[in-house]
């Protein structure tokens, strides 16, 4: 509800301003935006493919699955034959370290020993001797293969024809020609003269490995462009899905090769920029007063740049289905809180931003503005709670009836249907139920005042009310009868009903406290200001407003009931008094101030519509007999006099909006004071 005085000029200052709140709005939310148009479908085996039919628009090949890549590649890679290079000097060095230590001969052994060790390490080194710390690791089994390099020259051998270290060792330990001294074999630790002449060739090996890899092929065939790949509701076999995810590598790889960064950043600018610059101008054109009251800015803003992020988050990482998202939440605030135009709008704005980066925008479209524009029809008058959770119900059933209408139309069987999309649907739905709670949290976070809070206020058990009830019941009826002829007039001229409604039942609130000073509460003829001068009545009178105000604060009512207690008398006058006085006094000048409510006049068309019905129904008491000439010239007074005045000079009230009023005014008087038929009384006979 707005409680402010718009402005009439816009400045350079202004038009920065909004500038900034434009360019800040459009960063926030290219900032979550996803930076690529990468393909991004959901695919499973043995489901149906949900999207439209799908053509080749490229030669492109059709990739085999991981499991039999790598099936492929294991069974060559049996035929691997790591590469390692014979060390012909290191057998040879290792004899001359042995026949260097024990030139003197072997401690315990016979003298033929030594040539008959020497002899047999010969023979081990020529058989090969591998590094095992390198993949080759095991002798025993007889498949796996080597090749050896020696004077560059590479020979396939097995690996059951060469020795390990340990292999060696064992080989010379237990050579049947030294079975008599063993032991004194052992303590030479002859172990220590064998070494690997088999070295493993890393470079040779891993571009041998390579070749081997590559050599099977990635893809097991081609889709030419302009082939039919799929169409809308078949079912994904296991072929299909590899054409389709051949598809998909194919188009991002293509997307990679061809974005630029900068581009798409430049264009999501400039297309949010854009979007959030035409509701900018429509608040500029249409609803210049929201500019003057920034929590409706603030409230506006928030919505599009919240709304905005979370789409782009849910898609950027692949969470849930965009549907997921409550986007009818936002004009549902809008409209409780302002307005149904400006609620579409910023629906729109909303359902375009997120469109622009979904694979499927017509959908979302189509199914979310629907959604959005039940919700805003629904609540063109909040008049129940239950209201909202019947909009909440509504719009999640046009949402899904729309996404089904659309499948219907781009379809032929019902087997293709995915339910995947109404459950999220339906949990958007659970979601919208919670508008009801969050209006309490968006009142308190903006300062705004909701029709639901209008119409808790309007219950006739609340204290301050029931209080007047029995305070002063006279100003209590005026004002549940000031309320009934507001709110058909705000009906007729399409202002908010509830809200004047709700204001008329509090605006005299401040009678309370001197109740027998107001002719409604005065009964058998005492008549208090009979012992006061005109000045002092005309201030009991006037006190009204301000002790309004004073109970207003204490109740902590929101600033729009405030507002209709300060205004519904404006800047005018207590013109009983102060005409009496004048009669009284006609060569004597006083003070006006003394006689004038502080106002200030209406600002709003509803404050306006209050100060006409107040004004309307207290005069219509005095009326000597209630004729339609009567009452049509009593109601063409009092408004046309109120115009003269200038008590609707600052309010968005037009002269067509007063006549309807007089009209709404004139036709409910009538009915009020219709004049009864007298009933006959039935004649007694006598006999």
């Amino acid at each position: 509800m707005r409680t402010f005085i718009p402005k009439t000029d816009v400045t350079w200052r202004d038009i920065l301003w909004r500038l900034a709140l434009v360019v800040g709005t459009v960063a926030l939310i290219v900032w979550f935006m996803p930076r690529d148009n990468r393909l991004n479908f959901n695919i499973e085996i043995g489901k149906p493919w949900h999207y439209a039919d799908l053509t080749a628009p490229f030669d492109f090949a059709i990739y085999k699955s991981e499991k039999k890549i790598k099936a492929e590649r294991d069974s060559v890679l049996r035929d691997y034959e790591p590469y390692y290079t014979q060390k012909s000097e290191v057998g040879g060095e290792q004899i001359r370290e042995f026949m260097k230590v024990y030139k003197r001969g072997l401690p315990g052994l016979p003298d033929d020993y030594k040539s008959m060790i020497v002899n047999r390490l010969t023979r081990l080194y020529a058989q090969g001797i591998v590094d095992t710390k390198e993949p080759f690791a095991d002798t025993s089994d007889t498949l796996q293969r080597l090749r050896v390099v020696v004077d560059n020259r590479a020979v396939s051998k097995t690996g059951i024809s060469m020795l390990t270290p340990v292999q060696a060792y064992e080989t010379l330990m237990h050579d049947s020609a030294f079975s008599a001294y063993r032991e004194e074999l052992q303590a030479l630790n002859l172990n220590n003269y064998i070494a690997p002449n088999l070295i493993y060739d890393k470079s040779r090996s891993e571009l041998s490995r390579e070749e081997l890899l590559n050599s099977v092929p990635q893809a097991s065939g081609w889709a030419l462009r302009g082939q039919k790949i799929i169409s809308r509701g078949s079912i994904v076999d296991e072929q299909t899905y590899l054409v389709l995810d051949s598809f998909i590598k194919e188009s991002n790889r293509r997307q990679d090769a061809n974005t630029n960064l900068s581009t798409t950043i430049m264009g999501e600018l400039l297309y949010v920029f854009l979007l959030v610059s035409i509701f900018t101008l429509y608040l500029s054109l249409f609803r210049k007063d929201y500019f003057d009251h920034i929590p409706s800015l603030a409230l506006f803003y928030s919505l599009i740049a919240l709304f905005s992020i979370m789409g782009s988050l849910l898609v950027d990482h692949n969470l849930f289905h965009v549907f997921i998202l409550p986007f009818a939440m936002a004009p549902i605030f809008v409209r409780v809180f302002m307005d149904s135009r400006t609620a579409f709008i910023l629906h729109l704005i909303i359902v375009l931003i997120v469109a622009s980066i979904l694979f499927r925008p017509f959908n979302f479209i189509a199914v979310e503005l629907m959604a959005g524009m039940v919700a805003i029809y629904l609540l063109r008058e909040l008049s129940s709670r239950s209201q909202l959770f019947w909009t909440a119900a509504a719009a999640t059933l046009a949402a899904m009836l729309t996404n089904f209408s659309i499948f219907m139309i781009q379809e032929d069987s019902l087997s293709s249907l995915d339910s995947g999309e109404y459950n999220y649907l339906f949990a958007a739905g659970i979601m919208l139920f919670c508008s009801y709670p969050l209006l309490y949290i968006m009142e308190r976070l903006f300062g705004f005042t909701s029709d639901i809070t209008l119409i808790e206020l309007s219950d006739m058990n609340k204290e301050l009310l029931r209080r007047m009830s029995e305070v002063a019941p006279g100003t209590f009826q005026h004002s549940i009868q000031v309320g009934n002829l507001a709110a058909e007039i705000a009906r007729k001229i399409e202002a908010n009903p509830q809200l004047v409604r709700t204001g008329a039942l509090y605006h005299d609130i401040g009678k309370m406290h001197n109740p027998i000073y107001f002719t409604e509460n005065q009964s058998g003829g005492i008549n208090p200001h009979d012992q006061l001068s005109c000045v002092e009545s005309a201030q009991m009178i006037i006190s009204h407003v301000t002790e309004g105000l004073k109970l207003a604060e204490k109740y902590n009512l929101p600033d729009p009931i405030k507002g209709f207690i300060s205004t519904h008398h404006g800047q005018g006058k207590a013109k009983y008094f102060f005409v009496k006085w004048k009669n009284e006094h006609p060569d004597e000048e006083i003070d006006d101030l003394l006689f004038t409510y502080p106002g200030p006049n209406p600002y709003t068309k509803e404050q306006a519509i209050l100060m006409m019905a107040d004004a309307v129904e207290a005069a219509s008491r005095s009326l000597p007999d209630y004729t339609e000439q009567s009452i049509r010239t009593l109601v063409n007074r009092i408004l046309d006099s109120q115009v003269e005045e200038g008590y609707f000079r600052e309010c968005p009230i037009t002269f067509r909006d007063i006549q309807y009023a007089k009209t709404v005014l004139i036709e409910k008087l009538k009915i009020i004071y219709h004049t009864r038929i007298s009933y006959p009384e039935l004649k007694k006979t006598t006999n």
